[in-house]
């Protein structure tokens, strides 16, 4: 059989292949969508950032349809309150009023992601202003690290795009603009408040041996330093620097192994304080998530080791593992669940090939086609 992978946009392809008209799948059989598992805001939320992500760098109408499909999925899953249902089943019936925490936060990332991508069509990003609005209120009452980590990254990088707010009111039911609307100060008022809580738990947690926001390292651990790191350069937020520094070095220290590759803590037990880091399972999630910190960091401080480690966790796909195998498919061009005691979990889900696309869409140029 022909090698696919010889076609550099198939990640892209294999995408598509678990999307319909609907959203993209949550679960595979292998490679085959299981429709059993419906979809998830969750799942859409991540692909509708990997697709910009690839529009950003080839536009092309096969990646904004992707977009628009994504974004479709989180305008009917989010609430009138501005909260976002997450778990979908088969036949388009929500199984839950409101998503988790983390839920929240990674809708308002890839919102975030969407409306600083300027190249996208305004009506798209005038849907993620309306939606992105309407979700902020929800943002105060937000608890979890991560899911307060997710939201800041999406808003942090509002602010860093100069012309992410202009003309920001596309409400057409209005008789006048709502001078609220995505004002400057209310996002900057929410990144304080959300990172000093960020922060607040660091100095609890924080010990001589243990660099970290909570007692354990568990599931999207480079989310806290990144947004962190992503706070402390925007004007006046510089003191968070050094506990974002502090606290990613800590994660490579945990995560990188004596032999150089990337070997992130594994889902089946994790690493509590004091005890033994678990080995497996290896998620493609923890390495998309680390590079894009370690790049921050590298954004951030200049230091040419935090992008080496980038570039490690992105040879993580490619064989640089503890398994020294390809957890890409060259047949189909998915991304293999990860890594567990018996080798490679075959099954080929949405959330690794759009952790796989994500980090492809950063670190290589995007293909020629697409």
């Amino acid at each position: 059989m022909k090698n696919m992978m010889e076609n550099d946009a198939l990640p892209l392809s294999y995408l598509r292949r678990l999307t319909d008209d609907t959203g993209i799948f949550q679960h595979t059989k292998f490679g085959v969508a299981d429709r059993s598992h419906g979809y998830t805001s969750d799942d859409n939320a991540r692909a509708l950032i990997a697709a910009v992500l690839a529009y950003a760098k080839r536009p092309s109408e096969s990646g904004l349809d992707l977009a628009h499909t994504y974004l479709s999925f989180l305008y009917h899953a989010q609430n009138p309150d501005g909260s976002f249902r997450n778990f979908m089943n088969y036949d388009r019936s929500f199984a839950e009023t409101v998503g988790s925490d983390d839920c929240q936060g990674r809708c308002l990332w890839a919102l975030g992601s969407a409306i600083t991508e300027t190249g996208l069509p305004d009506n798209l990003q005038n849907t993620c202003k309306y939606m992105l609005d309407r979700a902020l209120p929800h943002l105060e009452q937000i608890r979890s690290p991560r899911a307060i980590g997710y939201a800041l990254i999406g808003l942090t990088s509002i602010l860093e795009s100069p012309d992410a707010l202009f003309y920001a009111f596309p409400y057409m039911d209005a008789e006048k603009p709502n001078p609220d609307f995505l004002s400057r100060a209310r996002i900057e008022a929410l990144i304080d408040a959300m990172a000093n809580k960020l922060n607040d738990s660091y100095t609890i947690y924080r010990k001589d041996d243990w660099h970290w926001y909570e007692d354990s390292l568990t599931y999207g651990n480079a989310m806290l330093p990144w947004a962190m790191l992503k706070v402390s350069r925007l004007p006046g937020k510089e003191a968070y620097a050094p506990a974002a520094r502090e606290s990613l070095d800590f994660l490579i220290k945990q995560t990188f192994a004596d032999e150089g590759h990337f070997k992130p803590i594994g889902s089946g037990g994790w690493y509590t304080r004091n005890g033994t880091p678990a080995l497996y399972d290896e998620q493609p999630i923890e390495a998309s998530e680390t590079m894009f910190a370690c790049l921050e960091a590298y954004r951030r401080f200049g230091a040419p080791a935090y992008h080496e480690f980038a570039v490690r966790c992105y040879e993580w796909f490619h064989g640089a593992n503890s398994l020294k195998q390809s957890l890409i498919d060259p047949q189909t061009g998915g991304c293999y669940d990860g890594i567990h005691a018996q080798g490679l979990n075959l099954n080929q889900g949405s959330e690794n090939i759009i952790s796989y696309c994500m980090a492809q869409a950063v670190i290589l140029p995007l293909p020629q086609t697409v």
